[in-house]
Protein backbone atom coordinates (compact mmCIF):
# COMPACT_ATOMS: atom_id res chain seq x y z
CA UNK A 1 0.00 0.00 0.00
CA UNK A 2 1.62 3.29 -0.73
CA UNK A 3 1.96 6.09 1.83
CA UNK A 4 -0.24 9.05 1.11
CA UNK A 5 2.14 11.85 1.24
CA UNK A 6 -0.68 13.59 4.43
CA UNK A 7 -3.80 12.55 6.33
CA UNK A 8 -5.53 15.09 8.20
CA UNK A 9 -7.83 13.90 11.10
CA UNK A 10 -10.52 16.57 11.82
CA UNK A 11 -12.48 18.78 9.36
CA UNK A 12 -12.64 21.95 11.92
CA UNK A 13 -11.18 25.38 11.20
CA UNK A 14 -8.10 24.19 12.07
CA UNK A 15 -7.97 20.80 9.96
CA UNK A 16 -9.75 22.12 6.67
CA UNK A 17 -7.20 25.12 6.81
CA UNK A 18 -4.30 22.79 6.37
CA UNK A 19 -5.61 20.89 4.02
CA UNK A 20 -6.80 23.34 1.77
CA UNK A 21 -3.02 25.03 2.07
CA UNK A 22 -1.74 22.15 1.41
CA UNK A 23 -3.45 20.61 -1.35
CA UNK A 24 -4.03 23.96 -3.38
CA UNK A 25 -0.18 24.06 -3.24
CA UNK A 26 0.38 20.90 -5.28
CA UNK A 27 0.25 18.14 -2.05
CA UNK A 28 -2.24 15.16 -2.36
CA UNK A 29 -3.84 15.24 1.21
CA UNK A 30 -6.92 12.77 2.83
CA UNK A 31 -8.80 14.68 5.47
CA UNK A 32 -10.88 11.79 7.97
CA UNK A 33 -13.57 13.30 9.46
CA UNK A 34 -16.29 11.12 12.03
CA UNK A 35 -18.90 13.40 11.50
CA UNK A 36 -21.28 13.46 8.64
CA UNK A 37 -20.78 17.19 7.53
CA UNK A 38 -20.18 20.94 9.41
CA UNK A 39 -20.27 21.15 13.06
CA UNK A 40 -24.03 21.81 15.23
CA UNK A 41 -23.76 25.23 17.05
CA UNK A 42 -21.96 27.95 16.44
CA UNK A 43 -19.37 27.24 18.89
CA UNK A 44 -16.46 29.47 17.71
CA UNK A 45 -17.61 33.00 16.30
CA UNK A 46 -14.89 35.50 16.28
CA UNK A 47 -12.40 35.62 13.43
CA UNK A 48 -9.43 38.12 13.44
CA UNK A 49 -8.11 40.03 10.68
CA UNK A 50 -4.98 37.98 10.39
CA UNK A 51 -7.35 35.13 10.09
CA UNK A 52 -9.20 36.49 7.50
CA UNK A 53 -5.93 37.03 5.22
CA UNK A 54 -5.05 32.93 5.66
CA UNK A 55 -8.02 32.43 4.55
CA UNK A 56 -7.50 34.88 1.53
CA UNK A 57 -5.11 33.32 0.31
CA UNK A 58 -6.96 29.94 0.41
CA UNK A 59 -9.73 31.76 -1.54
CA UNK A 60 -12.36 31.54 1.22
CA UNK A 61 -12.36 34.48 3.17
CA UNK A 62 -15.10 36.48 0.65
CA UNK A 63 -17.68 34.50 1.51
CA UNK A 64 -16.68 34.39 5.29
CA UNK A 65 -17.21 38.26 5.18
CA UNK A 66 -20.11 38.70 3.23
CA UNK A 67 -21.99 36.42 5.19
CA UNK A 68 -20.58 37.50 8.59
CA UNK A 69 -20.63 40.66 10.66
CA UNK A 70 -17.84 42.78 10.67
CA UNK A 71 -16.43 45.06 13.48
CA UNK A 72 -14.07 46.93 14.88
CA UNK A 73 -15.13 48.59 18.08
CA UNK A 74 -15.17 46.99 21.56
CA UNK A 75 -17.05 48.77 24.69
CA UNK A 76 -16.34 47.69 28.19
CA UNK A 77 -18.80 49.15 31.03
CA UNK A 78 -19.24 48.47 35.18
CA UNK A 79 -22.45 48.69 35.94
CA UNK A 80 -24.12 51.60 34.43
CA UNK A 81 -21.62 52.83 32.49
CA UNK A 82 -18.49 52.96 30.04
CA UNK A 83 -15.39 52.43 31.19
CA UNK A 84 -13.24 51.78 28.31
CA UNK A 85 -13.38 51.55 23.98
CA UNK A 86 -11.40 50.29 21.28
CA UNK A 87 -11.21 50.61 17.57
CA UNK A 88 -9.29 47.70 15.90
CA UNK A 89 -9.16 49.47 12.46
CA UNK A 90 -8.28 53.37 13.93
CA UNK A 91 -7.02 54.35 10.40
CA UNK A 92 -9.49 51.94 8.60
CA UNK A 93 -6.51 51.47 5.83
CA UNK A 94 -7.04 47.73 6.21
CA UNK A 95 -8.21 44.97 3.25
CA UNK A 96 -10.46 43.31 6.45
CA UNK A 97 -12.12 44.40 9.13
CA UNK A 98 -10.37 43.54 12.75
CA UNK A 99 -12.82 40.79 13.34
CA UNK A 100 -15.81 38.99 12.01
CA UNK A 101 -18.12 37.78 14.08
CA UNK A 102 -19.38 34.13 11.83
CA UNK A 103 -20.98 31.04 13.35
CA UNK A 104 -18.66 28.38 12.68
CA UNK A 105 -20.40 26.07 10.62
CA UNK A 106 -20.99 28.58 8.38
CA UNK A 107 -16.93 28.74 8.19
CA UNK A 108 -16.96 25.31 7.95
CA UNK A 109 -19.67 25.03 5.06
CA UNK A 110 -17.40 27.97 2.90
CA UNK A 111 -13.82 25.62 3.82
CA UNK A 112 -15.95 22.57 2.93
CA UNK A 113 -16.91 24.03 -0.75
CA UNK A 114 -13.63 25.03 -1.11
CA UNK A 115 -12.30 21.35 -0.19
CA UNK A 116 -14.41 19.91 -2.76
CA UNK A 117 -13.24 22.17 -5.40
CA UNK A 118 -9.76 20.96 -5.03
CA UNK A 119 -8.75 17.79 -7.10
CA UNK A 120 -6.25 16.84 -4.70
CA UNK A 121 -8.26 16.98 -1.58
CA UNK A 122 -9.69 13.89 -1.16
CA UNK A 123 -12.69 14.45 2.21
CA UNK A 124 -14.35 11.66 3.74
CA UNK A 125 -16.78 12.22 6.47
CA UNK A 126 -18.51 9.88 8.07
CA UNK A 127 -14.60 8.20 8.63
CA UNK A 128 -13.85 7.43 11.93
CA UNK A 129 -10.29 7.19 12.93
CA UNK A 130 -9.80 4.25 15.60
CA UNK A 131 -6.19 3.90 16.05
CA UNK A 132 -2.86 5.26 14.79
CA UNK A 133 0.34 3.37 14.91
CA UNK A 134 3.93 5.12 14.24
CA UNK A 135 5.68 2.71 11.47
CA UNK A 136 9.66 2.95 10.28
CA UNK A 137 8.04 3.98 6.99
CA UNK A 138 5.47 6.78 8.34
CA UNK A 139 2.03 6.20 10.12
CA UNK A 140 -0.68 3.69 10.19
CA UNK A 141 -4.49 5.16 10.40
CA UNK A 142 -7.20 2.39 10.99
CA UNK A 143 -10.50 4.20 10.06
CA UNK A 144 -14.11 2.73 9.99
CA UNK A 145 -16.96 3.78 8.24
CA UNK A 146 -20.98 2.94 8.69
CA UNK A 147 -19.94 0.21 6.32
CA UNK A 148 -16.66 -1.05 6.58
CA UNK A 149 -13.25 -0.65 7.89
CA UNK A 150 -9.67 0.07 6.63
CA UNK A 151 -6.00 0.49 6.74
CA UNK A 152 -4.25 3.91 5.31
CA UNK A 153 -0.60 4.77 5.05
CA UNK A 154 0.96 8.28 5.51
CA UNK A 155 4.12 10.19 5.21
CA UNK A 156 2.75 12.67 7.74
CA UNK A 157 -0.50 13.36 9.89
CA UNK A 158 -1.83 16.18 10.92
CA UNK A 159 -4.41 15.59 14.14
CA UNK A 160 -6.99 18.46 14.12
CA UNK A 161 -9.44 16.29 15.91
CA UNK A 162 -10.46 18.40 18.56
CA UNK A 163 -10.00 18.86 23.05
CA UNK A 164 -11.22 14.86 23.12
CA UNK A 165 -8.21 14.28 20.44
CA UNK A 166 -8.42 10.18 19.47
CA UNK A 167 -5.20 10.72 17.52
CA UNK A 168 -3.67 11.99 20.83
CA UNK A 169 -5.18 9.24 23.03
CA UNK A 170 -3.69 7.04 20.92
CA UNK A 171 -0.36 7.83 21.18
CA UNK A 172 -0.44 7.91 24.75
CA UNK A 173 -0.87 11.96 24.76
CA UNK A 174 -1.78 14.17 27.43
CA UNK A 175 -2.76 17.75 27.41
CA UNK A 176 -1.98 19.37 31.02
CA UNK A 177 -2.81 22.58 32.71
CA UNK A 178 -5.25 24.15 34.47
CA UNK A 179 -9.08 24.23 34.98
CA UNK A 180 -10.76 27.28 35.81
CA UNK A 181 -13.94 26.79 38.78
CA UNK A 182 -16.49 29.11 37.63
CA UNK A 183 -18.65 28.57 34.72
CA UNK A 184 -20.32 30.57 32.12
CA UNK A 185 -23.66 30.28 29.76
CA UNK A 186 -23.27 30.86 26.24
CA UNK A 187 -26.86 31.62 24.30
CA UNK A 188 -27.70 32.33 21.08
CA UNK A 189 -30.67 34.29 20.55
CA UNK A 190 -32.39 35.15 17.09
CA UNK A 191 -34.02 38.61 17.26
CA UNK A 192 -33.99 41.96 15.35
CA UNK A 193 -32.43 44.67 17.70
CA UNK A 194 -31.15 48.04 16.70
CA UNK A 195 -27.59 47.48 18.87
CA UNK A 196 -24.42 48.55 16.89
CA UNK A 197 -22.51 45.11 15.52
CA UNK A 198 -19.62 45.97 18.41
CA UNK A 199 -18.31 43.44 21.33
CA UNK A 200 -20.10 44.79 24.50
CA UNK A 201 -18.95 43.49 27.94
CA UNK A 202 -20.48 43.88 31.03
CA UNK A 203 -19.03 43.73 34.68
CA UNK A 204 -21.55 43.95 37.17
CA UNK A 205 -24.16 45.10 35.16
CA UNK A 206 -27.56 45.80 37.02
CA UNK A 207 -29.55 43.16 34.82
CA UNK A 208 -26.73 40.68 36.61
CA UNK A 209 -25.32 41.58 39.63
CA UNK A 210 -22.07 40.57 40.81
CA UNK A 211 -20.86 38.65 37.40
CA UNK A 212 -20.26 39.67 33.90
CA UNK A 213 -22.28 39.66 30.44
CA UNK A 214 -20.38 39.55 26.46
CA UNK A 215 -23.00 40.55 23.67
CA UNK A 216 -22.01 39.80 20.09
CA UNK A 217 -23.84 40.44 16.73
CA UNK A 218 -23.81 37.13 14.02
CA UNK A 219 -25.30 36.40 10.53
CA UNK A 220 -29.10 35.70 10.37
CA UNK A 221 -29.59 38.31 13.65
CA UNK A 222 -28.40 36.01 15.54
CA UNK A 223 -26.87 37.49 19.04
CA UNK A 224 -24.16 35.85 21.02
CA UNK A 225 -24.82 36.25 25.04
CA UNK A 226 -21.93 34.99 27.25
CA UNK A 227 -23.34 35.00 31.19
CA UNK A 228 -21.10 34.32 33.93
CA UNK A 229 -22.60 31.97 36.37
CA UNK A 230 -20.40 31.39 39.32
CA UNK A 231 -18.52 27.74 40.01
CA UNK A 232 -22.03 26.47 41.63
CA UNK A 233 -24.30 26.50 38.91
CA UNK A 234 -25.32 23.34 37.14
CA UNK A 235 -24.43 22.55 33.69
CA UNK A 236 -27.81 20.82 33.09
CA UNK A 237 -29.91 23.03 34.89
CA UNK A 238 -28.40 26.30 33.72
CA UNK A 239 -29.45 25.28 30.04
CA UNK A 240 -32.79 24.90 30.36
CA UNK A 241 -34.90 27.03 28.28
CA UNK A 242 -36.96 28.30 31.64
CA UNK A 243 -33.46 29.11 33.33
CA UNK A 244 -32.16 30.91 30.11
CA UNK A 245 -35.16 32.73 29.29
CA UNK A 246 -35.68 34.87 32.56
CA UNK A 247 -32.06 35.99 32.23
CA UNK A 248 -32.07 36.94 28.60
CA UNK A 249 -35.27 39.27 29.61
CA UNK A 250 -33.84 41.07 32.51
CA UNK A 251 -31.03 41.73 29.97
CA UNK A 252 -33.53 43.26 27.34
CA UNK A 253 -36.60 43.59 28.68
CA UNK A 254 -40.36 41.97 28.40
CA UNK A 255 -40.84 43.97 25.03
CA UNK A 256 -38.06 42.67 23.24
CA UNK A 257 -39.13 39.04 20.97
CA UNK A 258 -36.00 36.58 20.83
CA UNK A 259 -36.31 33.12 20.52
CA UNK A 260 -33.51 30.43 21.70
CA UNK A 261 -31.44 28.93 18.83
CA UNK A 262 -28.66 27.35 21.26
CA UNK A 263 -27.59 26.70 24.65
CA UNK A 264 -24.49 25.54 26.01
CA UNK A 265 -22.70 25.73 29.59
CA UNK A 266 -18.67 25.47 29.84
CA UNK A 267 -15.50 26.29 32.15
CA UNK A 268 -12.41 28.12 31.30
CA UNK A 269 -9.18 25.46 30.62
CA UNK A 270 -5.90 26.60 29.65
CA UNK A 271 -4.20 23.35 28.57
CA UNK A 272 -1.42 22.26 26.33
CA UNK A 273 0.53 19.31 25.19
CA UNK A 274 4.08 19.26 26.07
CA UNK A 275 4.79 18.94 22.28
CA UNK A 276 2.88 19.37 19.02
CA UNK A 277 5.49 17.11 17.26
CA UNK A 278 5.38 13.83 18.07
CA UNK A 279 7.75 12.17 14.75
CA UNK A 280 5.68 12.47 11.54
CA UNK A 281 2.40 13.30 13.90
CA UNK A 282 1.45 16.96 14.39
CA UNK A 283 -1.30 18.54 16.14
CA UNK A 284 -2.79 21.90 15.94
CA UNK A 285 -6.27 23.71 17.13
CA UNK A 286 -7.28 22.25 20.19
CA UNK A 287 -6.07 18.64 20.45
CA UNK A 288 -2.81 20.95 21.13
CA UNK A 289 -3.93 23.35 23.41
CA UNK A 290 -7.05 25.22 24.74
CA UNK A 291 -7.59 28.54 25.94
CA UNK A 292 -10.80 30.53 27.23
CA UNK A 293 -13.17 32.14 24.60
CA UNK A 294 -13.01 35.55 25.81
CA UNK A 295 -9.76 36.91 23.56
CA UNK A 296 -11.36 34.39 20.44
CA UNK A 297 -7.86 33.03 20.79
CA UNK A 298 -9.09 29.23 20.33
CA UNK A 299 -10.47 29.07 16.61
CA UNK A 300 -7.94 31.57 15.05
CA UNK A 301 -4.60 30.15 16.95
CA UNK A 302 -5.87 26.90 15.31
CA UNK A 303 -5.94 28.61 11.93
CA UNK A 304 -2.69 29.74 12.69
CA UNK A 305 -1.56 26.55 13.82
CA UNK A 306 -2.14 25.36 10.09
CA UNK A 307 -1.01 28.15 8.47
CA UNK A 308 2.60 27.48 10.50
CA UNK A 309 2.80 24.19 9.44
CA UNK A 310 1.46 23.95 5.99
CA UNK A 311 4.26 25.59 3.79
CA UNK A 312 6.80 23.75 6.16
CA UNK A 313 5.45 20.48 5.48
CA UNK A 314 5.10 21.68 1.37
CA UNK A 315 8.88 22.47 0.93
CA UNK A 316 10.52 19.29 3.15
CA UNK A 317 7.66 16.82 0.66
CA UNK A 318 9.12 18.71 -2.64
CA UNK A 319 12.89 18.21 -0.89
CA UNK A 320 13.35 21.89 -0.81
CA UNK A 321 14.22 22.16 3.07
CA UNK A 322 15.45 19.31 5.42
CA UNK A 323 13.62 17.64 7.83
CA UNK A 324 14.51 19.79 10.28
CA UNK A 325 12.34 22.70 9.32
CA UNK A 326 9.18 20.36 10.71
CA UNK A 327 10.67 20.70 14.22
CA UNK A 328 10.00 24.34 14.01
CA UNK A 329 6.43 24.00 13.87
CA UNK A 330 6.66 23.02 17.58
CA UNK A 331 8.85 26.11 18.41
CA UNK A 332 6.89 28.37 17.15
CA UNK A 333 3.52 27.62 17.83
CA UNK A 334 4.49 26.25 21.23
CA UNK A 335 5.65 29.95 21.88
CA UNK A 336 2.24 31.02 20.61
CA UNK A 337 0.19 28.89 22.45
CA UNK A 338 2.31 29.72 25.80
CA UNK A 339 1.47 33.52 24.68
CA UNK A 340 -2.43 32.56 24.44
CA UNK A 341 -2.66 30.32 27.28
CA UNK A 342 -0.80 33.58 29.63
CA UNK A 343 -3.35 36.22 27.78
CA UNK A 344 -6.16 34.01 28.49
CA UNK A 345 -5.43 33.30 32.10
CA UNK A 346 -4.51 36.76 32.95
CA UNK A 347 -8.03 37.73 31.38
CA UNK A 348 -9.84 34.96 33.34
CA UNK A 349 -8.64 36.39 37.02
CA UNK A 350 -9.65 39.44 35.93
CA UNK A 351 -13.36 38.36 34.65
CA UNK A 352 -13.75 35.74 37.39
CA UNK A 353 -11.77 36.75 40.48
CA UNK A 354 -10.44 33.84 42.46
CA UNK A 355 -10.92 35.72 45.80
CA UNK A 356 -11.89 38.74 47.85
CA UNK A 357 -9.02 40.68 47.43
CA UNK A 358 -8.80 40.27 43.94
CA UNK A 359 -12.48 41.20 43.52
CA UNK A 360 -11.68 44.67 45.23
CA UNK A 361 -8.80 45.27 43.30
CA UNK A 362 -10.52 44.69 39.88
CA UNK A 363 -13.56 46.68 41.16
CA UNK A 364 -11.42 49.26 41.80
CA UNK A 365 -9.62 49.36 38.43
CA UNK A 366 -12.64 49.63 37.16
CA UNK A 367 -14.08 52.67 38.63
CA UNK A 368 -10.84 54.69 38.54
CA UNK A 369 -10.77 53.55 34.69
CA UNK A 370 -14.10 55.84 34.34
CA UNK A 371 -11.67 58.67 34.71
CA UNK A 372 -8.13 57.80 34.32
CA UNK A 373 -6.54 56.26 31.58
CA UNK A 374 -3.59 54.35 33.39
CA UNK A 375 -6.45 52.23 35.10
CA UNK A 376 -8.12 51.57 31.64
CA UNK A 377 -5.28 50.26 30.37
CA UNK A 378 -5.78 47.41 33.06
CA UNK A 379 -9.22 46.55 32.42
CA UNK A 380 -9.42 42.73 30.76
CA UNK A 381 -12.26 41.27 29.55
CA UNK A 382 -9.98 39.42 26.68
CA UNK A 383 -7.21 40.57 25.63
CA UNK A 384 -8.43 39.79 21.17
CA UNK A 385 -6.43 37.42 19.20
CA UNK A 386 -3.59 38.84 17.28
CA UNK A 387 -0.91 37.43 14.83
CA UNK A 388 1.97 35.64 17.29
CA UNK A 389 5.45 37.48 16.28
CA UNK A 390 8.34 35.25 16.38
CA UNK A 391 11.34 37.33 17.11
CA UNK A 392 13.51 34.60 18.65
CA UNK A 393 12.63 31.93 16.00
CA UNK A 394 15.26 29.87 14.77
CA UNK A 395 14.11 31.13 11.00
CA UNK A 396 14.06 34.66 11.46
CA UNK A 397 17.14 36.28 10.60
CA UNK A 398 17.59 39.45 13.41
CA UNK A 399 17.95 43.29 12.31
CA UNK A 400 21.73 44.01 10.72
CA UNK A 401 20.83 47.67 9.93
CA UNK A 402 18.74 50.21 12.29
CA UNK A 403 15.18 50.54 11.15
CA UNK A 404 12.15 52.04 13.52
CA UNK A 405 8.77 51.15 14.28
CA UNK A 406 6.53 48.72 15.56
CA UNK A 407 7.13 46.19 12.88
CA UNK A 408 10.24 43.83 12.79
CA UNK A 409 11.62 40.26 11.33
CA UNK A 410 9.57 37.48 12.74
CA UNK A 411 6.15 39.45 12.68
CA UNK A 412 3.36 39.32 10.35
CA UNK A 413 3.59 41.00 7.27
CA UNK A 414 0.86 44.58 7.56
CA UNK A 415 -1.30 45.03 4.82
CA UNK A 416 -1.13 48.06 2.92
CA UNK A 417 -3.09 49.12 -0.54
CA UNK A 418 -0.67 49.68 -3.39
CA UNK A 419 -1.65 50.79 -6.84
CA UNK A 420 -0.93 48.55 -9.85
CA UNK A 421 -1.45 48.44 -13.25
CA UNK A 422 -4.85 47.20 -13.17
CA UNK A 423 -5.77 49.02 -9.80
CA UNK A 424 -6.04 49.12 -6.35
CA UNK A 425 -3.65 46.14 -4.95
CA UNK A 426 -3.00 44.65 -1.64
CA UNK A 427 0.26 43.78 -0.65
CA UNK A 428 -0.61 40.38 1.32
CA UNK A 429 -2.60 39.18 -2.47
CA UNK A 430 1.02 39.96 -3.89
CA UNK A 431 3.40 37.88 -1.66
CA UNK A 432 1.09 34.80 -2.12
CA UNK A 433 2.55 31.46 -1.00
CA UNK A 434 5.62 31.50 -1.58
CA UNK A 435 8.61 33.13 -0.10
CA UNK A 436 8.75 36.93 -1.35
CA UNK A 437 11.07 39.27 -1.96
CA UNK A 438 10.02 42.86 -1.76
CA UNK A 439 12.17 46.28 -2.46
CA UNK A 440 11.10 50.18 -1.74
CA UNK A 441 12.80 51.82 -4.91
CA UNK A 442 12.97 54.79 -6.63
CA UNK A 443 14.21 53.56 -10.22
CA UNK A 444 17.86 54.62 -9.45
CA UNK A 445 19.32 51.64 -7.72
CA UNK A 446 20.19 48.17 -8.93
CA UNK A 447 17.64 46.79 -6.77
CA UNK A 448 15.32 45.02 -9.86
CA UNK A 449 18.94 42.94 -11.27
CA UNK A 450 19.49 42.30 -7.73
CA UNK A 451 15.82 40.90 -7.30
CA UNK A 452 15.90 39.02 -10.31
CA UNK A 453 19.49 37.44 -10.10
CA UNK A 454 18.04 36.42 -6.69
CA UNK A 455 15.08 34.77 -8.18
CA UNK A 456 17.27 33.02 -10.80
CA UNK A 457 19.85 31.47 -7.82
CA UNK A 458 17.58 30.40 -5.59
CA UNK A 459 14.94 28.69 -8.57
CA UNK A 460 17.57 27.13 -9.54
CA UNK A 461 18.28 25.04 -5.77
CA UNK A 462 14.44 24.60 -5.65
CA UNK A 463 12.80 27.42 -3.88
CA UNK A 464 10.35 29.59 -5.47
CA UNK A 465 10.56 33.08 -5.08
CA UNK A 466 8.37 35.72 -5.95
CA UNK A 467 9.91 39.84 -6.71
CA UNK A 468 8.25 42.89 -6.49
CA UNK A 469 9.15 46.35 -6.45
CA UNK A 470 6.93 49.28 -4.35
CA UNK A 471 7.83 52.68 -5.31
CA UNK A 472 6.67 56.27 -3.93
CA UNK A 473 6.03 57.34 -7.62
CA UNK A 474 3.72 56.06 -10.92
CA UNK A 475 7.38 56.77 -12.84
CA UNK A 476 9.42 53.83 -11.69
CA UNK A 477 6.78 50.79 -12.74
CA UNK A 478 8.16 51.71 -16.60
CA UNK A 479 11.84 51.01 -15.51
CA UNK A 480 10.47 47.82 -13.63
CA UNK A 481 8.66 46.35 -16.05
CA UNK A 482 10.16 43.07 -15.59
CA UNK A 483 8.87 42.57 -12.21
CA UNK A 484 5.80 43.42 -10.63
CA UNK A 485 6.13 47.09 -9.71
CA UNK A 486 3.74 48.78 -7.28
CA UNK A 487 2.88 52.47 -6.17
CA UNK A 488 2.66 53.18 -2.54
CA UNK A 489 0.65 55.87 -3.33
CA UNK A 490 -0.44 56.91 0.28
CA UNK A 491 2.91 56.28 1.86
CA UNK A 492 1.30 53.57 3.83
CA UNK A 493 3.93 51.07 2.65
CA UNK A 494 6.85 53.33 3.75
CA UNK A 495 5.60 54.61 6.93
CA UNK A 496 4.59 51.56 8.16
CA UNK A 497 7.53 49.34 6.38
CA UNK A 498 10.06 52.27 7.52
CA UNK A 499 11.41 51.70 4.01
CA UNK A 500 14.07 53.77 2.18
CA UNK A 501 15.21 53.64 -1.34
CA UNK A 502 16.79 50.28 -1.75
CA UNK A 503 15.40 48.80 1.56
CA UNK A 504 14.60 45.09 0.71
CA UNK A 505 12.54 43.00 2.71
CA UNK A 506 11.82 39.10 2.41
CA UNK A 507 8.43 37.52 3.86
CA UNK A 508 7.62 33.80 4.23
CA UNK A 509 5.28 31.79 2.89
CA UNK A 510 2.68 32.58 5.80
CA UNK A 511 3.42 36.02 5.33
CA UNK A 512 5.69 36.30 8.36
CA UNK A 513 8.89 38.58 7.43
CA UNK A 514 11.71 36.73 7.91
CA UNK A 515 14.61 39.36 7.02
CA UNK A 516 15.14 43.05 6.19
CA UNK A 517 18.42 44.81 5.07
CA UNK A 518 18.55 48.62 3.80
CA UNK A 519 21.02 47.31 1.10
CA UNK A 520 21.72 43.75 0.18
CA UNK A 521 23.65 41.70 -1.61
CA UNK A 522 22.28 37.87 -3.06
CA UNK A 523 24.53 36.02 -0.62
CA UNK A 524 22.47 38.14 2.16
CA UNK A 525 19.39 37.39 0.43
CA UNK A 526 20.53 33.63 -0.26
CA UNK A 527 21.99 33.00 3.93
CA UNK A 528 18.53 34.27 5.11
CA UNK A 529 16.61 31.76 2.89
CA UNK A 530 18.44 29.06 4.23
CA UNK A 531 17.71 29.96 7.19
CA UNK A 532 14.54 30.52 6.78
CA UNK A 533 13.81 26.95 5.47
CA UNK A 534 16.07 25.65 8.65
CA UNK A 535 19.21 24.24 5.73
CA UNK A 536 21.56 26.76 7.74
CA UNK A 537 22.16 27.90 11.26
CA UNK A 538 21.12 31.12 11.96
CA UNK A 539 24.35 32.71 13.57
CA UNK A 540 26.02 31.67 10.30
CA UNK A 541 24.33 34.78 8.57
CA UNK A 542 26.16 37.71 10.37
CA UNK A 543 27.87 39.92 7.95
Amino acid sequence: MPNLPVIVIGAGPSGLTAAIDLAQNGVPVCVLEARDGAAVGSRAVCYSRRTLEILNRLQFAEPCVAKGVSWDVGRTFFRDDEVYRFNLSPDGAHQYPGMVNLQQYYLEEFAIARARALPLLDLRFGSRVNSLKLMPNGVQVDVSTSTHAYTLLADYVIAADGVRSRARDALGLVSSGETFSDRFLIADIAMRAPFPAERWFWFDPPFHRGRSVLLHKQSDDVWRVDFQLGPDASPDDERQPERVVPRIRAMLGDDRPFDLVWTSVYTFRCTRMSMFRQGPVFFVGDAAHQVSPFGARGANSGIQDADNLAWKLRLVLRGAAPEALLDTYDEERGLAAEENIRQSTRSTDFIAPRCSRMRRLRDEILALSKQYSFARALVNSGRLSEATRYPGSSLIVPDSDAFEGDLFPGCAADDVPLQGALGKEWLLNLLGSDFALVAYDDGKSQVRDLLLGARDKLGSIGIALRVAVVSATPGVRAQTFVLAAFVDMDGLFRRRYDARFGTVYLFRPDQHLAARWRAPTIEDIEKALRVATASKPREETCR
